[in-house]
C-alpha cells in the first residue's frame, strides 16, 4: 500500500513528532490522470524543517518520496517545524 510506504519514507527521513498521510484518491475517481497514481495529503511536523523556507521544506519531502513518485499523481503538503 502506497500510504504505508509514504509514512515509512517520511518517518525515516524526518523523524516527525506528528505525521498524517491521507489517501484522497477516492475523491478523484474518473478525473484526468487519476489512474496514473494516487492523491495524498501529508501533514508533517519535524525539527528537520526548522529554519527552512516552505519551498525548501516541500522539496525535502518530495526528495524523501522519490522512491514512490510514480505512484503519486497529486500531493498536498503541510509542513511545520517543531
Amino acid at each position: 500500500m502506497i500510504k504505508a510506504k509514504i509514512e515509512q519514507l517520511l518517518t525515516g527521513a524526518f523523524k516527525p513528532v506528528f505525521l498524517q498521510v491521507v489517501d484522497e484518491s477516492h475523491k478523484h475517481a474518473g478525473h484526468a490522470g487519476a489512474s496514473q497514481g494516487g492523491h495524498y495529503q501529508v501533514t508533517i511536523v519535524s525539527k528537520s524543517f526548522e529554519g527552512k523556507k516552505p519551498l525548501e521544506s516541500h522539496r525535502m519531502v518530495y526528495q524523501a518520496l522519490e522512491p514512490v513518485k510514480s505512484s503519486i499523481h497529486a500531493l498536498a503538503i503541510k509542513v511545520r517545524a517543531v
